[in-house]
């Protein structure tokens, strides 16, 4: 059964320095309150895993050093522009770019989530993606000669971390429509969660909620994070704060910039209360 801590930091005791972690892309609700609060206990030497793409958070853990390694299809901040850390980092080759596609990086959760050790696929054919990436094999379809066919290693996260809407007391995940991060979960050694709320009925006893819950199994640790997504949004919850989004592209486009970033909404206790997207009141996070 999942513990439900009493902080951020209790929940985030499993992501050490060195592991892989993979994380949602935006639309999937991304868990920003953990995210500051790894920068601030200075994790280090990660291997990220964007499923399938990053955007606000990617740039911030490798801006802050986290990251050693990204595995993504994309980093980028949509309509502001290039991820600036991460566009940084890798023309000065600080951290290592396994350049991947979307359904590349699903296939090889799908096959952690089956436990076999590599997944085919057909449209990397013909992709200069090849040439890059010596862990993918090409073969020869051994059921049909003249008929290639493209093996990716699974991809078997030490922890994936996530952010829902909502868990119980049992520890179970309403997820929703979300259904990657049920993928995530299922191909992670352990799933960190943060939620926005924690309610007393049972998710899975719903017939309205069961279908979209991840059950509790899967879960090793929650927190409660309210506006945890912020500055991103969480679907069918709050939108971005595109303003705040803004003020981080012009920040991050330099040193100094995002380090005066870091000092004013990431290093200190007082970063951990944001704006309510809802009610425009300020809400701790943990």
């Amino acid at each position: 059964m999942p513990v439900i801590c009493d902080t951020l930091a209790q929940a985030l005791a499993p992501i050490a320095d060195g592991i892989m972690l993979a994380v949602p892309r935006e639309v999937a609700g991304v868990p920003m309150a953990a995210t500051r609060a790894l920068v601030r206990r200075g994790v280090r030497g990660l291997h990220l895993v964007a499923v399938p793409t990053s955007s606000l958070q990617a740039d911030l853990l490798i801006g802050a050093g986290a990251i050693a390694t990204i595995e993504t299809s994309a980093v980028s901040l949509g309509e502001l522009g290039p991820a600036p850390r991460f566009t940084a980092a890798a023309k000065r080759g600080a951290i290592r770019v396994l350049d991947a596609t979307c359904p590349a990086i699903h296939a090889g959760l799908q096959a952690a989530e089956k436990g076999v050790p590599f997944m085919p696929l057909r449209g990397l054919i013909g992709s200069d993606l090849l040439a890059q990436r010596a862990d993918w094999r090409a073969i020869d379809n051994p059921f049909e000669s003249g008929d290639p066919i493209v093996l990716l290693p699974a991809i078997r996260p030490d922890v994936a971390l996530i952010h829902a809407p909502v868990a119980d007391r049992a520890g179970n995940l309403w997820i929703g429509r979300q259904r990657e991060l049920a993928t995530m979960a299922h191909a992670a050694h352990r799933t960190v969660a943060t939620v926005e709320e924690l309610v007393e009925d049972d998710l899975l006893a719903d017939p309205q909620l069961a279908a979209g819950t991840l059950p509790g199994f899967y879960v090793d640790t929650i927190a409660i994070a309210p506006n945890g997504c912020w500055p991103l949004g969480l679907p069918d919850r709050y939108g971005a704060d595109l303003d705040h989004l803004a003020e981080y592209a012009r920040l991050a486009a330099t040193d100094d910039g995002f380090a005066e970033y870091l000092e004013q909404y990431v290093m200190h206790e007082r970063c951990n209360i944001v704006p309510s997207p809802l009610a425009g009141e300020g809400q701790g996070v943990g």
